[in-house]
């Protein structure tokens, strides 16, 4: 209308839509709600097939998915329970060398991080305390007298056996025990699958280096295993659990480039961490030098290796076991530092192994050949 530009209060700039290209108003709303588990992965979904413990109301939806097919005479529309692992979030990944190819990556061959409540973010606060999660790695380290500054559990929890024990060894260490809501304990994890306990532990203390390997040889049969820039804290904790399952008496990792013990590391080593010192070097190179200059045999696992495993006759003395880094495997200065390289005979075509299971298969062969010898 004529006149209306110069009316008083009018507006001088064109009038704010939607962001363009950004998803408009509704974008923030989804900001760091991580990934949307599939079908099969939601413990609530009737397609749910999952290897954690069938909740009852999913149970319920899919004996009614069964009966509304019975009548109708069609395959029922359900999941498999117990037929996909749940556990970690999912992902490839190539580790340590075998036989077949390149080693590689996370235990179980998964990758991504541990699997996630939904709509929680896949990493803690920054602020949050480091928290040791999961009933068996809680109750291991406990046993173990890791020190501790407060037990957390959520309210409602199933008071299992595991859980009184946890419960009893903090109050007689004189834990601190507090009772938080699920939510709040989802909060202090980033949605870390916890079963309902967490335990508060101050920074990990590695072992001296010089020590390590001084009580290593004062053993009868002294064993070490190296990691060589193994970046995934779940793959640390898994070679550490098979390090104590078969004798070793420490395992050595480099301080930068490397994983370190985390919670996660702590949850996938079952507590073993409490068990096994661990050191941290500043050059892996030149430990494994000082290593060989101690009376060891330093072997690494290689898939080109020179040494059939089941032909390592070095087994049966002082010996360290070096694992390659995931994608990698042993890195070049590394590799030349080794008395050998020793591949893991397999039948099949499978490629390669993942590093933690390529450990264990070595450490595995090494405690036979002892236990034959001995």
């Amino acid at each position: 209308m004529a006149g209306n530009s110069q009316r008083r209060g009018r507006r001088l700039t064109p009038k704010a839509g939607a962001p363009k290209g950004t998803g408009g108003k509704n974008k923030d709303s989804l900001a760091g709600r991580g990934r949307t588990l599939p079908a099969d992965e939601r413990p609530w979904h009737k397609a749910y097939s999952g290897t954690e413990k069938l909740p009852q109301r999913t149970a319920w939806k899919q004996d009614k998915e069964r009966r509304a097919a019975a009548e109708e005479g069609r395959a029922p529309k359900i999941g498999q329970p117990g037929s996909k692992d749940t556990t970690w979030g999912r992902g490839g990944g190539r580790g340590v060398p075998t036989a077949k190819g390149r080693s590689g990556g996370k235990p179980g061959g998964r990758s991504g991080g541990p699997r996630v409540s939904p709509g929680r973010k896949s990493n803690p606060a920054k602020d949050s305390p480091e928290l040791l999660v999961g009933r068996n790695p809680v109750l291991e380290s406990l046993r173990a007298q890791v020190p501790a500054t407060a037990l957390y559990t959520a309210q409602g929890i199933d008071m299992d056996d595991r859980v009184k024990e946890i419960v009893r060894t903090a109050a007689d260490r004189g834990i601190a025990i507090l009772e938080v809501s699920r939510a709040e304990l989802d909060r202090m994890t980033g949605g870390v699958l916890h079963q309902g306990v967490g335990l508060q532990v101050p920074p990990f203390a590695y072992e001296s280096f010089d020590d390590l390997v001084t009580a290593a040889l004062e053993q009868a049969a002294p064993l070490l295993v190296a990691l060589d820039g193994v970046t995934d804290p779940r793959n640390l904790g898994a070679v550490i659990r098979s390090a104590a399952a078969f004798g070793a008496q420490g395992v050595f990792v480099p301080e930068r480039r490397a994983a370190g013990i985390t919670a996660t590391a702590w949850r996938t080593s079952a507590g073993a961490a409490a068990r096994v010192p661990v050191a941290q070097v500043t050059n892996l190179t030149r430990s494994l030098k000082a290593c060989k200059e101690a009376g060891f045999i330093v072997v690494g696992l290689d898939a080109d290796g020179q040494t059939d495993l089941y032909d390592l006759e070095a087994a049966v003395g002082p010996l360290v076991v070096v694992v390659g880094s995931e994608g990698r495997g042993l890195s070049r200065l590394v590799g030349e530092t080794c008395d050998l390289t020793v591949s893991i005979p397999m039948i099949s075509d499978v490629e390669s192994l993942n590093a933690s299971v390529a450990a264990a298969v070595t450490l595995a062969e090494v405690a036979r050949r002892r236990a034959v010898e001995g």
